[in-house]
């Protein structure tokens, strides 16, 4: 039996609530699917409309808030190379390398770790207390030090937008781990799963929709800390461009670079929702 049995378990359901409840969250996820596009595009169009009204009427000075225009202006300037700094596709990829680099070595790291957390005693009390300590940091009070101990390369980018990813992934692994029922467990363990087969093949596929909510706040978070990161002597990036706008009071630029982050993440979150409901479809349902 495992160790952690008891710690990772969570009390037995009733089998008869959970078939009879089993229907109607299927029809509720089938009948809520549908609609919830037609909404969020119905929002987006009402917004957009909305924000042409406000600059085209001259409530807001173009300072505080740019025309939809002149975003779209600026837009297709940096995209096809007509305005006077490098492409949006150079700033882009520098990006997204930064962010995508830092997420895949959080995943590599932080996800295991978090899934011994939830294994372990001794991890857990050993990463713990110094995750807890540095995860509510906002990563600009570390970003000094940062430069200091490691310099202006592109080193402490990607190592900032790392650790804004790490806390998140770790935690929501370690959460996780507290997913597969005890049925599941003595089910495994009277067919004579080892100790590994039960986490490889019960604990961590039970922790599966967790860890990928995790990683859909860890890139949130990576995004979000790429602004800051970006401060650190670059020259190429969405975070530099918007920056650097925002020196000269450009505020369509700014607008635009907060517009193609946002697309991009929420673009990235989309592909996250695609791939949870292919690998975890159980998810809502039982």
């Amino acid at each position: 039996m495992l160790d952690a049995q008891l710690s990772l378990t969570q009390p037995p359901h009733n089998g008869a609530a959970s078939s009879a409840a089993t229907p109607r969250t299927s029809a509720f996820t089938e009948l809520g699917a549908g609609p919830s596009a037609a909404i969020s595009a119905a929002t987006v169009a009402v917004l957009l409309c909305l924000w042409y009204v406000v600059t085209a009427a001259g409530w807001i000075k173009p300072l505080f808030l740019p025309s939809p225009h002149a975003v779209w202006q600026q837009f297709y300037e940096y995209l096809t190379g007509q305005a006077n700094d490098k492409p949006l596709w150079q700033h882009l990829l520098a990006s997204l390398l930064r962010v995508f680099s830092a997420f895949g070595l959080a995943c590599l790291t932080a996800i295991p770790l978090g899934i011994a957390m939830g294994m372990s005693r001794v991890v857990r009390g050993i990463c713990d207390p110094v995750l807890e300590f540095y995860r509510p940091l906002p990563p600009l009070s570390y970003l000094p030090l940062i430069i200091i101990w490691f310099g202006i390369d592109e080193l402490p980018k990607v190592l900032l937008i790392y650790l804004s990813c790490f806390g998140p992934l770790a935690i929501a692994a370690r959460s996780g781990m507290k997913s597969a029922t005890q049925e599941q467990l003595h089910a495994a363990a009277s067919m004579g799963a080892s100790r590994w087969q039960l986490i490889r093949h019960v604990i961590v596929p039970a922790a599966l929709p967790e860890i990928l909510v995790g990683m859909r706040i860890a890139i949130g978070f990576g995004w979000t800390t790429l602004v800051a990161a970006e401060m650190v002597a670059a020259s190429l990036g969405v975070g530099q461009l918007v920056l650097n706008a925002s020196n000269f009071l450009r505020t369509d630029i700014v607008v635009m670079g907060i517009f193609v982050i946002g697309s991009v993440a929420y673009g990235f979150d989309l592909l996250m929702r695609s791939l949870e409901r292919r690998w975890v479809p159980w998810k809502g349902r039982i």
